[in-house]
């Protein structure tokens, strides 16, 4: 089953072996990077902080000294999202008032990344606040979709999946609270992977407004938000997730065809659109058509419409801060409790769900990439099969992984058609707790599958 690719430009680990190879230097690598980067994103526009000049010379020198050690993106050109501070830069999250912050030192993410052999080219576009589906705010303009220029690339990680998408770089990392990661993935057409929450530091990704207030401490690991990789393979999503890992992850190694699965369709309150529903059960027909046994109902699935009114609670006070809401009211500290309460209990119910099937199979959204709003998607309407439901009932299938805090990786599947425009899609595949390499190994076979 075709998907729309945009380049056969090497992934990560295919760099880096061409590297070890001597068949490219690392300085070669990186100013091809740069060049494809100033050629393509004139359109794209996914480059929000550029460091051109301090990625050669940083090139040059690992040219000089060789691998230090075990560095398994040993000369890798690639960029993070703007979110995540890299000493030296401009961190603003997109808010003009704060362009003149400069980060002091790197995140623990990205000191991870340059230590296994990484080379910074900058850092990609976001929306304001991370807020949205979208990835455009007043300092760094609009990323477009590579496939769509009319479109979004999606949110908040859009300038990152438009970057490995078009061939730019060939990872990038997100974060990922409201589908941030694998919206793009999936608007985009590329690999993306939620970790499990508290898997992957996030120690240096706070707001520049609340770092300047802390005197640069880090704040605390907000409810919710984990950084992800995102990449054009499962092989390169697998690895970036071992170097990001605070703590050590195991495979259980069992084939797809040993493996029980529930594909869920179906959410309440968020319908899915005919042009992602058709591709996903074409991929879903080619899996049960390869031995793979896919159940499309069970009674040990969560109530799910408890739990997205759970994790829209949750997550309207973790983004606003506990700030009040529209309504005027402020969360107290009795309600967030309640939540964490209703969060620990839907956990205790995945688990359980876990003890019987491996993975779950589902949308990463209702729609394929929207075209491009002056307002926050969330804010306004998206079209499914021809009406306008409100923009955030999509964020149902985000939900579906993140309130649990649960791994769960994005796949390119196929393509539909939407609103006038041939576009790729994804699907998720979503596994318990700590069994993210189980995720992405199950996700490469989904792709081997379908694609050869």
């Amino acid at each position: 089953m075709a998907y729309p690719q945009l380049t056969d430009k090497p992934g990560a680990l295919a760099t880096a072996a061409a590297i070890r190879a001597g068949d490219v230097s690392v300085a070669e690598a990186v100013d091809a990077a740069i060049t494809r980067l100033e050629h393509f994103d004139a359109e794209t526009n996914a480059l929000a902080v550029p460091d051109f000049e301090r990625a050669m010379e940083t090139a040059r020198a690992m040219d000089e000294a060789g691998p230090q050690g075990d560095q398994p993106l040993f000369g890798v050109p690639m960029t993070v999202k703007e979110s995540f501070d890299v000493a030296g830069l401009q961190s603003c999250w997109g808010h003009e008032r704060l362009s003149d912050f400069i980060a002091p030192r790197d995140a623990e993410l990205v000191r991870r990344l340059k230590q296994a052999g990484a080379v910074i080219l900058g850092k990609t576009n976001v929306p304001l606040d991370l807020s949205d589906w979208q990835s455009f705010n007043p300092v760094y303009g609009r990323t477009n979709n590579p496939h769509d220029t009319g479109r979004s690339p999606g949110g908040s990680s859009g300038g990152s999946a438009a970057a490995v998408a078009s061939g730019m770089v060939p990872c990038d990392f997100g974060t990922d609270i409201g589908g941030s990661v694998r919206v793009p993935a999936h608007f985009c057409g590329v690999w993306g992977h939620k970790t499990t929450w508290g898997l992957v530091s996030k120690r240096g990704h706070d707001h520049p407004q609340m770092a300047r207030r802390n005197g640069f401490v880090a704040a605390h690991d907000g409810a919710l938000s984990i950084a992800g990789p995102l990449a054009r393979n499962a092989e390169d999503l697998a690895v970036l997730t071992q170097i990001a890992a605070q703590y050590p992850l195991t495979r259980r190694g069992k084939t797809l065809a040993d493996c029980r699965v529930l594909a869920i369709t179906e959410y309440p309150g968020s319908p899915v659109d005919a042009s992602v529903t058709e591709p996903t059960e074409a991929a879903l027909e080619t899996l049960c058509e390869a031995g793979i046994t896919i159940d499309r109902t069970s009674t040990l699935v969560p109530d799910l419409e408890q739990q997205q009114g759970d994790y829209m609670r949750m997550l309207n006070i973790a983004m606003a801060r506990g700030a009040p809401g529209p309504s005027g009211k402020r969360a107290s500290a009795s309600d967030w409790f309640d939540l964490l309460d209703a969060q620990a209990a839907k956990e205790a119910e995945w688990e359980r769900f876990f003890e019987e099937y491996d993975f779950v199979l589902a949308p990463p959204a209702p729609v394929l990439a929207v075209p491009h709003s002056e307002g926050r998607i969330f804010d306004g309407t998206i079209r499914i099969n021809g009406q306008d439901m409100p923009g955030a009932s999509g964020l149902a299938w985000s939900g579906l992984a993140t309130f649990p805090n649960l791994p769960s990786t994005v796949l390119p599947i196929g393509a539909g058609n939407y609103e006038g425009a041939h576009l790729p899609c994804g699907l998720q595949v979503i596994g318990p707790r700590m069994s993210d390499l189980d995720c992405i190994d199950a996700a490469g076979e989904i792709g081997r599958i379908l694609h050869g």
